[in-house]
């Protein structure tokens, strides 16, 4: 077996010391929900004051709400009690620097094969793509018309999110 995950494990090893999140029932606390970007310059927690328990976190490249999003998002409402859903993409994002071609590109020359069948969800438009997704959570035909859906984007050179929906 390779010592690649070592460190991350031994890591774990210290957290599991203190570990005193032991019996929380995976429900959202504060009810809320947030879809956001997979980018580490995001703690989406910290960012909005929450602590583990209080929210559910759908992170992908964009923070786009794909099928996947939605499908995390209905069940958060139904199972979960989540009656607030956050949308925030955030600046500086690569999915906004690059183009679908350019990335397919940059894939299918790292693996010197094909890539052109990949969808990677880049944004031409981040208000647009953005007023788009909030869209879709909001005309969901599982999310009820009471969930408060906000669209928002963090600055990720000053921890601030503005709200733009």
């Amino acid at each position: 077996m390779d010592h690649a995950f070592d460190d991350l494990i031994r890591a774990n090893e210290d957290f599991a010391k203190t570990f005193d999140l032991s019996g929380f029932d995976g429900v959202a606390h504060a009810g809320i929900a947030v879809v956001t970007c997979m980018d580490s310059r995001i703690d989406p927690l910290r960012m909005l004051g929450l602590k583990p328990g209080d929210a559910k976190i759908f992170r992908n490249p964009g923070g786009r709400v794909t099928d996947q999003a939605l499908e995390a998002l209905v069940l958060g409402v139904h199972t979960l009690r989540v009656h607030r859903i956050l949308v925030i993409p955030h600046t500086r994002c690569a999915m906004v620097e690059n183009t679908e071609p350019q990335l397919r590109e940059l894939v299918g020359r790292a693996m010197d094969t094909d890539a052109t069948w990949q969808r990677f969800h880049t944004i031409d438009d981040p208000v647009s793509a953005l007023d788009e997704d909030v869209a879709r959570v909001r005309t969901h035909p599982l999310i009820p018309l009471d969930i408060v859906v906000g669209g928002f984007i963090y600055d990720v050179d000053t921890g601030l999110i503005d709200r733009i929906l």
